[in-house]
């Protein structure tokens, strides 16, 4: 399974965002899919993580009530949307794909990993 992750962009404070990750190959397994951030000069961390049927999310504190995570599986891709955006949600997205269905917030436990995609936010 491979990974791309797309729609970022630049936006002012207050502004929305729509993420999506498509994955492609086959696998007959499973997977838990998450969005990590990383800013410059600081740690990756998780943002949301939804489980293969959606009924399992998670999210960081700082997003609830403004983030969504979303999957369609007969598309393969998963959604974030960014809603009442602040400029510390600005950095580098990505999105990943956990085998063991663990909904960990740690990122070492994820498998496969897209390229990322940016996100600014201006104030």
């Amino acid at each position: 399974v491979q990974l791309q992750a797309s729609g970022g962009g630049l936006v002012q404070a207050g502004g929305s965002l729509r993420l999506s990750c498509a994955a492609s190959g086959r696998t007959r397994n499973r997977y838990v899919m998450a969005w990590f951030r990383q800013a410059p000069g600081r740690e990756r961390e998780f943002v949301a993580a939804i489980s293969w049927m959606g009924l399992s999310i998670d999210y960081l504190d700082s997003v609830k009530g403004r983030f969504t995570i979303s999957r369609d599986n007969a598309k393969n891709t998963v959604h974030l949307q960014m809603n009442s955006l602040k400029p510390e949600d600005a950095g580098v997205y990505y999105c990943a794909a956990d085998f063991s269905q663990s909904m960990s917030v740690q990122s070492f436990e994820y498998d496969i990993w897209g390229q990322g995609t940016l996100v600014t936010v201006s104030s």
